[in-house]
């Protein structure tokens, strides 16, 4: 437990990621309309390719690839504050979010110099959105049971299966499935590889799935015989779960797992300064205040890592499991705190933020990782099974 605790002393920005901070505060007063609470609560689901061009064209989509590759080539630490920012202002970042996230970084370390200089550059220009191809229906959170299967044939692979949960896959242009490319399901971690498939060909069907809220962010996948080239392959054959393990440290670790939440947060704050009502809810205040902090300077002390060129798998799994659960109960208190006074007008705007979060608040500790696998992470890092 102590090496563990020793990887997450507390770390903080250093100076030039919070000096462009105000460059990125700049960008979204002149290129992010006003919009309703409920609208920008959708941040980081929401699609809008135009605003990811916009935000391309200022180096800022794969803003830690190389220069060479068409990034910016910024820092760790700079992703963060772009992030925390576009994320506080609520803006629509679902179009470039996985490309950005993870399938850049990911073609980066372990793609052919093909891959990179085919996928990177549109990544970075905003033109080439990822999905992410991991969880399936008969799998759960188990991903060494998927079923997806990749053939070799005569010219290539021959994909089958099924893949579920992606994200703005019927959006999307690529997908990075995780398939058994040998063995079976009994051979676990063994026998398993990734493939880039392009949506686009024939045999893929992609059906959007509609939540409880209306939305349709998510979507399911068939694979019926696709035929992939040999360049679809991402590294080596078999080395599919080391590329998933590090591909995850970087979907658990960074900031959107903290501020799911945040603009219910600041409209709610922003209707106690309205009203006058700040003073009833100080405690409450008080408690957000506390654990957002923390929770922050963890995330930022997980990218610290990242930065240093560390995969902090199970860091980022401890910071994942525990910041969700905050984001979770922020719309459970705020209705209890809303609740408790009901002779109180309450802002149409920040009933609508609040109805849309509540709903999708159980998602928050589903996507990138149930609790009960995460917990499972964090007690063998802790030597505990």
């Amino acid at each position: 437990m102590a090496d563990l605790l020793d990887n997450l002393r507390l770390a903080t920005l250093p100076a030039h990621a919070d000096n462009f901070r105000a460059k990125v505060k700049t960008f979204l007063s002149r290129e992010l309309p006003p919009a309703q609470a409920d609208v920008r609560s959708r941040s980081w689901l929401a699609f809008d390719a135009d605003f990811s061009h916009a935000l391309a064209a200022q180096g800022w989509v794969g803003v830690t690839l190389p220069k060479a590759h068409g990034g910016a080539d910024l820092d760790a630490f700079s992703r963060f504050v772009l992030v925390e920012e576009l994320l506080a202002a609520g803006a629509p970042v679902g179009a470039h979010w996985i490309a950005d996230r993870q399938s850049g970084p990911l073609i980066l370390k372990y793609g052919s110099e093909a891959q990179k200089n085919f996928y990177l550059p549109r990544i970075c220009r905003g033109e080439a959105f990822f999905g992410i191809g991991m969880s399936e229906p008969n799998a759960g959170s188990d991903l060494a049971a998927v079923g997806t299967r990749a053939t070799r044939t005569d010219r290539g692979w021959r994909l089958n299966g099924r893949k579920i949960w992606t994200t703005n896959g019927h959006r999307c242009h690529y997908v990075i499935a995780l398939v058994r490319s040998s063995g079976t399901a009994a051979d676990r971690h063994a026998g398993l590889s990734q493939f880039i498939v392009d949506l686009s060909l024939p045999g893929v069907t992609v059906r959007p799935i509609v939540d409880l809220t209306g939305d349709a962010h998510f979507s399911e996948m068939f694979f019926d015989d696709v035929a992939l080239d040999e360049a679809a392959l991402i590294g080596a054959e078999g080395q599919g779960w080391q590329q998933v393990t590090a591909e995850l440290a970087f979907e658990r670790s960074g900031p959107e797992r903290i501020y799911s939440s945040i603009v219910l947060l600041d409209r709610w704050i922003a209707w106690l300064r309205e009203t006058g009502g700040a003073d009833a809810h100080l405690e409450t205040l008080g408690r957000f205040a506390t654990h957002l902090a923390t929770l922050r300077h963890m995330s930022i002390t997980v990218t610290a890592r990242l930065a240093a060129g560390e995969s902090p798998v199970v860091e980022a799994a401890l910071v994942k499991d525990i910041a969700t659960e905050f984001e979770q109960s922020i719309p459970a208190i705020l209705e209890a705190a809303l609740g408790a006074d009901p002779g109180v007008a309450i802002d149409d705007d920040l009933v609508r933020a609040l109805a849309y979060v509540s709903q999708m608040a159980p998602t928050f500790s589903l996507r990138g990782g149930t609790r009960e696998i995460l917990r499972g992470m964090i007690a063998r890092g802790l030597g505990l099974r």
